[in-house]
C-alpha cells in the first residue's frame, strides 16, 4: 500500500492548493483577509517554483532532452510569476492595485498548471520510472521546509548557480518573516 505521494502527485497537490488560495482570496470579507492569503500565495507559489525549479526541471531535462524548450518556456513563466508575487509583497492590506495583481496571477498560474498537467508530467510520468518519482516526492518533501518563502526573480532560476543561491534566499526570507509576524511553515 502505497503511502507518501510521488513528485507528481506532490506538485498536482500544490496546485490544488494555490487554486483553493484563489478562490479564499475571492471570498475574503475583509481586506486583511484578503492580505493574509496573498502572504500564503506568495510563501507558497515562492516555494514551489524553487522547488521545480531545483529539481523537477533538471529531471525533465536529464530525461527528455527534446523537452528542453517546454522548460525553458516554464521558466520563462516561473519569472512572470515571481514578477507579480514581488509586486504583491510589496503592496500593504488594503492598496488598491492588489486585486488586480491577483488576478494576473491567477491567469498566469492557471495557465502554467494547465501547461504542466497536460504535457509536462505526463511526459516525466511516462519517462521515470517510479522509484525515481517516489525518491524526488521525498526530496521535495524535505526541501519544501528549507526553500525560498518571498519571490526572488533577480535570482537564479537554473542549478548549480540556483543551488547556490535558493538556501541563501530562503534564510533571508525566513529571518523577514519571522520579524514582519508572518505565519511560518
Amino acid at each position: 500500500m502505497k503511502t507518501m505521494m510521488d513528485a507528481i502527485e506532490l506538485l498536482e497537490h500544490d496546485h490544488r492548493m494555490v487554486e483553493q488560495l484563489f478562490r479564499d482570496y475571492r471570498s475574503a470579507a475583509s481586506d486583511e483577509q484578503r492580505r493574509g492569503v496573498v502572504e500564503i500565495l506568495i510563501r507558497e507559489l515562492s516555494k514551489h517554483a524553487a522547488l521545480e525549479e531545483l529539481t523537477v526541471y533538471p529531471l525533465v531535462r536529464r530525461l527528455l532532452p527534446e523537452m528542453a524548450d517546454e522548460v525553458d518556456d516554464h521558466l520563462d513563466e516561473h519569472m512572470e510569476v515571481k514578477n507579480l508575487l514581488a509586486a504583491l509583497d510589496r503592496l500593504s492590506a488594503g492598496d488598491d492595485r492588489e486585486s488586480e495583481l491577483v488576478a494576473r496571477l491567477r491567469r498566469e498560474v492557471e495557465h502554467h498548471v494547465h501547461d504542466e498537467e497536460t504535457k509536462l508530467l505526463p511526459a516525466l510520468r511516462d519517462a521515470a520510472d517510479q522509484a525515481e518519482l517516489d525518491a524526488l516526492g521525498r526530496r521535495l518533501r524535505q526541501a519544501k521546509s528549507a526553500a525560498p518563502t518571498r519571490p526572488h526573480p533577480g535570482a537564479p532560476n537554473r542549478p548549480p548557480a540556483l543551488a547556490l543561491a535558493a538556501p541563501i534566499a530562503a534564510f533571508y526570507d525566513r529571518i523577514r518573516d519571522r520579524l514582519g509576524g508572518r505565519p511560518r511553515t
